[in-house]
C-alpha cells in the first residue's frame, strides 16, 4: 500500500504537538494557589448581615465544600476578616485591633450595605456610624446587599479565591487614620441632627 505525500502532510498538521516534558511555575503560583483553598474566616460579626454569614455555614450553604468552613475564634490563626453589619465608631477601633493581630497575607471581604458603605445610616448629620470598613482597613472583595443572601457571600469569597491565585489580592497594611465625610466636623458635633429632624417636612 503506498501513502499519499500529501496525505502524509496533512496528518502531520492535524496532530497535536507533544506536550512538554517540564512545566516552569513559580513557588508563589502555588503558595497563592494553597493561600485561596484554605481561607480561614475570622468568627466575627457586627450586626444583621452576621446572620447571613452564619446562614452561610449551615448545612443548607455549607461553605465548608469550598475550603473555606474553618472558622477561627482568634485573629492570630485567621486570615480572612468578613466585616458583616454595621461600624459604629466605638467598635472601629476594635475592628482595627483584630485586622492588626491578623497575620499576612490577609484578605478583608466586606459584607453587605453597611460594611460598604454605611447602608441606611449614610445621612446628612449623622455621626455615630463608619460609613465603609475601607476607611479604616483595605477590603479586597465588596458584597452588595442589605442584607446580601448567603450565596452572594458565596460568590464573594470565590471572587477572593480568584484574586489569590491570580496574584491580585495582597495583604496590606492598613491605614492609621479614619477617612470619611465626618472628619471635618467639630469634636461636639455641634451641627449634627438627629434623624428625626432631618426627615422633618418643612
Amino acid at each position: 500500500m503506498e501513502i499519499n505525500p500529501k496525505e502524509l502532510e496533512l496528518m502531520g498538521k492535524t496532530q497535536s504537538p507533544p506536550p512538554g516534558l517540564v512545566n516552569f511555575f513559580k513557588v508563589e503560583d502555588v503558595f497563592n494557589l494553597a493561600r485561596a483553598h484554605s481561607l480561614w474566616p475570622l468568627t466575627f460579626g457586627l450586626a444583621c448581615c452576621a446572620i447571613e454569614l452564619m446562614a452561610g455555614g449551615a448545612a443548607r450553604f455549607d461553605m465548608d465544600r469550598f475550603g473555606f468552613g474553618v472558622v477561627r475564634p482568634s485573629p492570630r490563626q485567621a486570615d480572612l476578616m468578613i466585616v458583616a453589619g454595621t461600624i459604629s465608631r466605638k467598635m472601629a477601633p476594635c475592628i482595627k485591633t483584630l485586622y492588626d493581630q491578623m497575620p499576612s497575607p490577609k484578605y478583608v471581604i466586606a459584607l453587605g450595605g453597611c460594611a460598604t458603605a454605611g447602608g441606611p445610616f449614610k445621612y446628612p448629620g449623622q455621626y455615630g456610624i463608619l460609613e465603609g470598613i475601607d476607611k479604616i482597613i483595605p477590603v479586597n472583595v465588596y458584597v452588595p446587599g442589605c442584607p446580601p443572601r448567603p450565596e452572594a457571600l458565596l460568590a464573594g469569597i470565590l471572587e477572593l479565591q480568584k484574586q489569590i491565585i491570580e496574584g491580585k489580592a495582597q495583604g496590606r497594611t492598613s491605614p492609621a487614620v479614619v477617612h470619611d465625610s465626618q472628619d471635618n466636623r467639630p469634636a461636639e458635633h455641634k451641627n449634627a441632627i438627629s434623624r428625626a429632624e432631618f426627615r422633618k417636612t418643612t
